[in-house]
């Protein structure tokens, strides 16, 4: 072989190891040239799917790809959060996290199979979404300072309404009874349409719920809102107090929306989707789609929503341990 030929050959092979050391960062100048999935762990329809595909939509004009929504159902969500931590770290999968799927799910279930700190880059936050306690008309007390003067006269007597075991809204009703003190008979519904009927007919004096089944009710005055469980009002409901400034600071209750890819998701792509994420969340349109789902826009840097999800989780992982509570 000639020196020349030999300085060639060398040079070929010098390039060929410097692109295997940098690996899927070589190609990520151009991400994404081809169609991205958005893995949504819910059925379709429901207000997580609602707001997948609002992300979907908006990243697809963003990016310049399509993102197609790919509801991956089953397990209470665990079927679709394994999928996304299973996927290749390239930005090509991505996961629409909700602080049930994420923060709650960890500690609610014996075999859960992944811990949201390690098997999770998060990118970034979209939307939030409060608990709120709603009461029937003729329900007496107007705040929450007097609903718990009222549970604690009433000894344990008082029904409260609530979605299905483990979820927000019952978690919300045990932190709420672990924050007072108060004795009270919680009634899970596995519907949220039953849990609304029955609160509506009276048949429950008052519930723990997530609003976007309940604002029409509230405009027509045949349900009530006592307190948002958030340090701010929501927009849409202005008039209804929160938690925090009623006197209860530490009962609070938000879903929250955000942009998950599996571990080792490069930082200029998680930079590249936290930048349209935050441009999609402030728009007018996208802002009013996020409110007729009873929520309101939220952004963040990747590093304040993994915090978000540390926060969460510890806070709802106490609750969950003291009421010895397990799903299989």
């Amino acid at each position: 072989m000639s020196l020349k030929a030999g300085i060639l050959t060398f040079a070929a092979v010098g390039i060929v190891a410097m692109a295997a050391t940098l690996g899927p960062a070589a190609g990520q100048g151009d991400y994404p040239n081809k169609t991205v999935t958005l893995i949504v762990p819910y059925p379709p329809g429901g207000g997580v799917d609602v707001l997948g595909r609002v992300v979907a939509e908006k990243l697809s004009a963003a990016l310049g790809q399509q993102v197609i929504v790919d509801n991956r159902v089953g397990g209470s969500a665990l079927i679709g959060t394994r999928a996304a931590i299973r996927s290749a770290p390239d930005g090509y999968t991505l996961f629409l996290g909700h602080t049930g799927s994420i923060s709650i799910n960890p500690s609610l279930y014996a075999n859960s199979g992944f811990d949201p700190r390690k098997d999770f880059t998060a990118i970034g936050l979209f939307a939030s979404m409060p608990v709120a306690l709603l009461a029937h008309p003729t329900f007496a007390p107007k705040t929450i300072g007097e609903v718990v003067e009222f549970a604690r006269k009433e000894g344990g007597k008082l029904n409260i309404g609530t979605s299905a075991v483990g979820t927000g809204g019952y978690l919300s009703a045990e932190l709420f009874k672990s924050i007072t003190g108060v004795q009270a008979t919680l009634v899970p519904y596995k519907g949220t349409a039953q849990l609304m009927n029955d609160l509506i007919g009276g048949h429950v004096p008052m519930a723990f719920g997530v609003l976007p089944p309940a604002m029409g009710n509230l405009a027509a005055g045949t349900l009530r809102g006592i307190t948002i469980l958030d340090k701010q009002r929501f927009s849409m409901l202005p008039d209804i107090p929160t938690s925090h400034e009623s006197g209860l600071p530490g009962f609070e209750s938000v879903l929250h929306y955000g942009l998950l890819g599996p571990v080792g998701l490069p930082r200029p792509i998680v930079d590249k989707l936290n930048a349209a994420m935050k441009a999609i969340a402030v728009s007018d349109d996208v802002r009013k789609r996020i409110n007729n789902e009873g929520g309101d826009p939220l952004t963040s840097t990747p590093e304040a929503y993994a915090a978000d999800i540390d926060q969460e989780e510890r806070k709802w992982a106490t609750l969950i341990k003291k009421l010895n509570l397990k799903v299989e």
